[in-house]
């Protein structure tokens, strides 16, 4: 819209345009549209003035017509709930890879560069939003650290929240984590949950297992739903209690198809679509919010049911009332596909501009300044020396990789030991080393634990990416091995690296918090799969992800054993362990 056009003189011609006294700046004819309101299929045409739609009836006139040759016309998609961090790529490149897809908004959660860099990392995002077409929508990050039992670069109160929890481009407060300080209504809890009521903000949930008295405690403080449901009978129990659900379908977590078994025709205007992580060979391989469709589609969804999911219920969750349905007096975002079973995206038009068409994002990019988050890379007192696991005897705790899922279970293992009491790796033994270095502070910490299920028979892993903290993360079969990578690391600034013997077989940087790249999703993926290549022919197994299932092994808010720079940490008993059995 003109910066010289006051609102009423806005107003005023859209209102006549719809009327037909004036002519359309668009009008995308041969339409067939999808009413996410009657859940119908209804033929007409679009009219957009000021990136705005305000007709969807034949006979509108537009100074520009695009003929949408029988195309379905559906509202563009919207993320509920998404980390950019976990792309590795920043916002304007995840915008070049998303809206292809068909995605017009996100609902973004920074936390990650939050718990590196604070509320510079939040001010960073922000900024960079402003490079791409991609409507992003910030949370507030709630839990910055996540617990108390982590090392964060930051930490965030309900005071340190004030400024920018105020900024109209922040919704409220990411998934509130902290479930227990909820339950027990601490007050650091409730500082932040008052906090947002007074602001009239929303409170988005995280709240993996919870049932019963805890999620009537938790769903009684207004947070919004949830994310991280497991099973039918979750996703049942939040949307009875009033909550909404999140379906999940990331790179790391395959959840959707059992999801959708908990959903009704009836109970579908509770649920939405997410992919909380979704890295970019995954965005490239299966798509977005499309690939949702498609699979609600193959398990027996109605079609406009399921785009209803993926965008009318997302928008009117957050308040966005201003888009998720193709009628007038909405945001011009509108996705031309296909088909209904297939979701091939044609075109992508996003506030009434075409911004993408056959896989192409059209745009030209520009990208924020990223000198307040780069040399997040701070380690004091390092060593191989410091990887040492000096073990009272030979049975120990193991931290339990399951196949497709973020979730570990706890296990026990004999293991061998030297004459220190170190741990030393056996090849016939399924089990390797694990360490989290403490990189924000220099503090010197490093928590050193045992992981089994990873496959690793040489060499080592490590990243900076170790959610939610974001310390480094390293796994290997001896001290000296491990202790290379983390300095190939610092080195980097940040970032992925696999080694064996002394030399770095494959590597990415990530100098933004050690957490992003302004490179394309194309370059990630590429680098992705070298380091996955690389890693498989250490012996990382093939039934793991060995990249991304290390950057959730230091993540204590999920069950069951994780490891942090403090120590071994147990989900159920929410406290430290000894690493002994």
């Amino acid at each position: 819209m003109p910066s010289i056009m006051t609102e009423k003189e806005a107003l005023r011609r859209r209102i006549g345009a719809a009327a037909g006294r004036e002519t359309a700046d668009l009008v995308i004819r041969n339409c067939r549209i999808v009413n996410v309101f009657t859940g119908e299929i209804e033929s007409g045409e679009i009219a957009v003035v000021d990136g705005v739609i305000v007709g969807t009836d034949a006979g509108c006139e537009g100074r520009v017509t695009i003929d949408a040759e029988g195309r379905f016309a559906a509202p563009g998609f919207i993320d509920a709930h998404i980390h950019i961090e976990s792309s590795y790529v920043s916002p304007e490149q995840a915008g070049r890879m998303l809206v292809p897809h068909g995605a017009a908004t996100i609902i973004a959660d920074p936390h990650e560069i939050a718990n590196v860099c604070g509320l510079d990392g939040l001010r960073y995002m922000l900024e960079a939003a402003k490079g791409t077409k991609l409507n992003i929508i910030y949370a507030m990050p709630s839990c910055v650290p996540a617990t108390a039992f982590e090392d964060a670069g930051a930490k965030l109160d309900a005071e340190d929240m004030k400024e920018l929890l105020a900024d109209e481009r922040i919704f409220g407060l990411g998934e509130f984590m902290n479930m227990p300080g909820v339950i027990r209504a601490d007050d650091a809890a409730l500082d932040k949950l008052t906090l947002a009521r007074s602001m009239g903000k929303i409170v988005d949930g995280h709240a993996p297992g919870l049932s019963g008295k805890d999620l009537n405690a938790y769903a009684s403080a207004g947070i919004l739903g949830d994310h991280e449901c497991r099973t039918p009978e979750e996703i049942r129990e939040r949307i009875s209690k009033g909550m909404y659900a999140l379906l999940r379908e990331g790179s790391a977590c395959h959840d959707l198809r059992a999801l959708l078994k908990g959903v009704t025709e009836a109970s579908s205007r509770r649920a939405m679509f997410c992919s909380d992580d979704r890295q970019p060979k995954t965005v490239f391989a299966e798509g977005h919010i499309d690939h949702h469709l498609r699979i609600c589609v193959e398990e027996g969804f109605d079609p406009v049911t399921a785009v209803r999911m993926a965008t009318l219920n997302a928008a009117e969750a957050f308040r966005l009332y201003d888009r998720g349905a193709i009628a007038p007096g909405r945001r011009a975002d509108v996705v031309l596909l296909d088909d209904l079973k297939d979701f091939h995206v044609h075109r992508v038009f996003i506030g009434g501009e075409l911004v993408a068409e056959e896989g192409r994002y059209l745009p030209e990019l520009t990208f924020a300044d990223i000198s307040t988050v780069r040399g997040s890379v701070n380690i004091r007192n390092f060593s191989a020396d410091r990887f040492k696991l000096k073990l009272a005897g030979n049975k120990a705790c193991v931290i339990g990789v399951q196949k497709g899922s973020i979730v570990t279970t706890k296990e026990t293992a004999t293991v061998q030991t030297d004459g220190d009491g170190d741990f030393v790796f056996d090849p016939r033994l399924d089990v390797c080393k694990l360490a989290v270095v403490e990189r924000h502070h220099g503090t010197g910490r490093v928590g050193v634990g045992l992981l089994g299920g990873y496959g690793i028979k040489a060499g080592a892993v490590a990243v900076s990416v170790a959610h939610d903290s974001h310390n480094i993360i390293v796994a290997g079969v001896s001290n000296e091995e491990m202790a290379f990578a983390v300095k190939a690391l610092i080195s980097m600034e940040g970032g992925m690296v696999v080694v064996k013997g002394g030399e770095v077989l494959a590597a990415m940087a990530l100098p933004i918090a050690g957490l992003m790249t302004t490179e394309s999703g194309e370059w990630v993926a590429d680098r992705l799969e070298t380091l996955h290549k690389k890693a498989l022919e250490l012996g990382v197994s093939t039934d793991v992800e060995p990249i991304m299932t290390l950057t959730f092994m230091a993540l204590p808010v999920i069950p069951a054993l994780k490891l942090t720079a403090r120590g071994l940490f147990d989900y159920e008993k929410f406290d430290f362990i000894p690493p002994e059995a």
